[in-house]
């Protein structure tokens, strides 16, 4: 405690050092000046160390005493107080030089104040002291708390982490002066947060102090106190919290929670069907609850297991096609284990979790099902109708063993009986086809909705029935000037049986011809023979062509043997004795010859075309004018006759009464006497259809005629309605209706209707009788 009341005075001593250096232990200084100045002998200032503590709770507060040397007590001198604070902050006593303090001081915010002391004579008014400098200094009081500036504070550490292990380091702030006693000096205590974590008294660094398991707990609040005054009584203290996470480590293996998973599969499944999940359960999160699923016991290697990655699932698949008939239950084993497992960590997963899966297998109506996969059968070629091929096998592999019935897909060949016996139906060749691919089908008897096809394959086997001949046309020309001895063709020969051995040919002539002195043959023993003369010259006119027939046998068993016709023309040779040109001269006719054929053929489609073109013509020619009226517009068709008519042999020439006595007829409207009306209505044109009534009206009416017509055939037969419309006041022009008439028909009008009328106008105008 005393060394605190003499802490201000300790600390006074270096800033005053410098006013005793210079006053020394006389309080006075002389001052000594250049030559020719106005000079002072002494002057002196007498001041004690001004210190104010800050905060104080006295006001005024009494600082100090300004005086100067020559001050003898007699009032006659005047201080004053010059700077930054005098007079607002600080004051003086003019007579006495005492300095005050008038407000409260804050260290923190201002430390030191300099301020001007000046002495004034009142008597002169002059200075007797010049200005000089002092210092206030604001004492340090412990009136600030720690504070913690870094909040929020948040830290992650591993779980299971050892003792000792660092978190994070908090820091305090203490706005006191850190050179004024333990105003500043802080300690760090944990108010929150044992037993698990500790801190550094001086230097608030947090440690773990005991191992935490994150899935007990997985953050925790840490409260930290900072106390100054090194938390002595009466220290100011600040508190903060600390967040503290803890992050997980792979410190736990994945366990399944069920010991049995039942499941079930169809027989009838493909491979890669899902056919159920498993699910084990780990405690830690992210990548450390990653995990992978296998099989750890499966004889029959029938199943697998796939992890799915999004939800941690094991999922069951099945690796290989099941048979209820062979075994209906399996049972394996499924382990699971951490993807990721650090090697420290390695002793939490020595042992893997384990289940059990329990499969059972569904019994599915399967199809029926072949012994083998496939079939091979031999037949040889030839054999008659009936002849057995082989014998196919299926059975049901349900429990109930459904009778089996067989049938061939597509084949006039073979045919197969309910025993799965294949028989021909036809004689079979080898030279048209050396294989027969078959499809057999086998169908359930109780359900022929379950059926499976096998393949089968008939080999025909060859027999020697096919005799060799040759290999091709030959077309043998020999000049009229050959020489005895000349070869002129080389032939060969094929068979279209198949040997086992290589085939061999042997060429001889008949016996026809080996009395033929003209040609000879040899055998060349490689299946090839050469044609040559056997005689000189030959005689185009008297004997152009020379058949000779040659007999080829074949090396089969048994031995089969062909007679050929090899034509050999005598030919008019060059000088060199070519054949070539006969060669040419035959091509040059058989191109002609085919050149002729092309055109007859061409000249034939042609003909034909212009045919099916004219039919087609007729037809359509046909189809309009079945109903002419259909198409044609009355009003724009109109033909102009120059030939005048035959007068009253035109109404003589049928007799009148007769057309009037039909069954029905229609009401004849009765002309329009009007000449103007009719002027009009001829000068009009025909814009507007009839109306619907009148039109029905008028179908009735011929539908009438129709039905009541007793010269109508007994069949149905095709009516035409020619309408001529209504409304018209001209009436009908018909000479018809004219013959019969009324006597006092007035036709005068017909003068006026135009040159087109004239005829009718003399006809039936007023200067001939009414009635001719």
């Amino acid at each position: 405690m005393k060394c605190c009341l003499l802490l201000p005075f300790i600390l006074g001593i270096p800033l005053l050092w410098p006013c005793l250096s210079t006053t020394g232990s006389s309080k006075t200084e002389e001052v000594k000046h250049p030559a020719g100045s106005h000079w002072r002998v002494k002057r002196g200032w007498m001041w004690n160390h001004f210190f104010v503590p800050e905060e104080m709770n006295k006001i005024p507060y009494h600082i100090g005493q300004l005086k100067s040397d020559i001050d003898n007590g007699n009032n006659s001198f005047q201080y004053k107080l010059l700077g930054v604070g005098a007079g607002n902050i600080f004051v003086i006593d003019e007579r006495t030089g005492d300095i005050y303090a008038i407000q409260k001081l804050d260290r923190e915010e201002r430390s030191l104040y300099t301020l001007r002391a000046q002495v004034i004579d009142t008597t002169t008014g002059k200075a007797v002291e010049p200005e000089s400098e002092f210092v206030i200094r604001v004492s340090d009081i412990n009136d600030n708390e720690p504070q913690f500036l870094d909040e929020p504070y948040e830290a992650i550490v591993p779980e299971m982490s050892p003792e000792g292990t660092f978190v994070i380091q908090v820091t305090a702030r203490d706005a006191d002066d850190p050179s004024s006693g333990n105003n500043a000096r802080l300690l760090y205590s944990l108010l929150q947060g044992q037993p698990y974590f500790s801190i550094e008294p001086t230097t608030g660094v947090i440690r773990i102090s005991s191992q935490m398991d994150r899935e007990l707990q997985d953050e925790y609040w840490v409260i930290i106190q900072a106390k100054d005054m090194i938390g002595l009584p009466g220290a100011l203290s600040g508190t903060t919290s600390v967040l503290i996470k803890l992050s997980d480590v792979n410190d736990n293996k994945p366990v399944f929670k069920e010991n049995l998973y039942r499941m079930t599969v169809s027989e009838s499944a493909p491979t890669g069907t899902s056919i159920g999940r498993i699910k084990a359960h780990d405690k830690d999160i992210g990548e450390n609850a990653e995990m992978d699923y296998s099989i750890e016991e499966d004889d029959s290697q029938t199943f697998d297991i796939i992890t799915n990655n999004e939800n941690q699932e094991g999922i069951v698949i099945l690796k290989k096609r099941v048979d209820f008939e062979h075994q209906n239950q399996y049972r394996i084993r499924a382990r699971v284990q951490n993807r990721h497992v650090d090697e420290q960590l390695t002793k939490y997963h020595a042992e893997a979790s384990t289940t059990t899966i329990k499969v059972q297998v569904e019994d599915d109506d399967e199809p029926p099902v072949f012994l083998l996969p496939y079939y091979v059968f031999e037949i040889f070629e030839g054999r008659p109708h009936g002849s057995l091929v082989g014998m196919v096998s299926a059975t049901d592999p349900d429990q109930r063993k459904s009778p089996i019935w067989y049938s061939i897909t597509r084949s006039k060949l073979f045919h197969i009986d309910e025993n799965g016996t294949i028989i021909t139906t036809n004689s079979l060749d080898r030279e048209i086809s050396a294989w027969h691919n078959l499809s057999i089908t086998a169908t359930e008897e109780y359900n022929t909705q379950q059926s499976s096809a096998v393949p089968v394959y008939v080999q025909v086997l060859n027999i020697n029935d096919h005799a060799p001949e040759f290999s091709e046309y030959y077309e043998t020309y020999v000049c009229e000037n050959a020489g005895s001895g000349q070869i002129i063709q080389t032939i060969s020969a094929v068979d279209r049986d198949e040997s086992i051995e290589d085939h061999h040919f042997y060429f001889n002539l008949s016996v026809e011809d080996s009395k033929n002195a003209s040609f000879a043959i040899i055998d060349n023993q490689d299946n090839t023979a050469v044609i040559l003369t056997n005689r000189t010259g030959f005689s185009l006119q008297e004997e152009p062509v020379f058949y000779i027939s040659i007999v080829i046998a074949d090396n089969g068993i048994p031995s089969l043997t062909s007679t050929n016709t090899l034509s050999i023309h005598v030919c008019d040779c060059d000088e060199d004795g070519s054949t070539h040109s006969c060669s040419n001269k035959d091509f040059m006719l058989s191109i002609g010859f085919r050149t002729k054929i092309i055109t007859a053929v061409l000249i034939c489609v042609v003909v034909i075309i212009g045919f099916i073109f004219l039919i087609l013509g007729l037809k359509h020619r046909r189809k309009q004018s079945l109903f002419p009226e259909k198409g044609e517009d009355f009003r724009e068709n109109i033909f102009r006759y120059d030939d005048e008519g035959g007068g009253e042999e035109d109404t003589e020439a049928f007799d009148i009464a007769e057309l009037r006595s039909s069954a029905t007829m229609r009401e004849r409207k009765a002309r329009k006497t009007t000449p103007a009306d009719i002027r009009s209505l001829y000068r009009q044109s025909l814009q507007v259809g009839p109306d619907s009534a009148i039109f029905r009206k008028f179908i009735q009416e011929k539908l009438e005629e129709a039905d009541t017509d007793p010269c109508a055939p007994p069949f149905d037969s095709l009516q035409t309605y020619a309408f001529e419309g209504t409304g018209s006041l001209a009436g009908s022009l018909s000479s018809v209706g004219s013959a019969v008439s009324d006597q006092d028909e007035n036709y005068d009008y017909l003068n006026e209707l135009g040159p087109r009328f004239k005829r009718l106008a003399c006809m039936f105008g007023s200067a001939m009788p009414p009635n001719n």
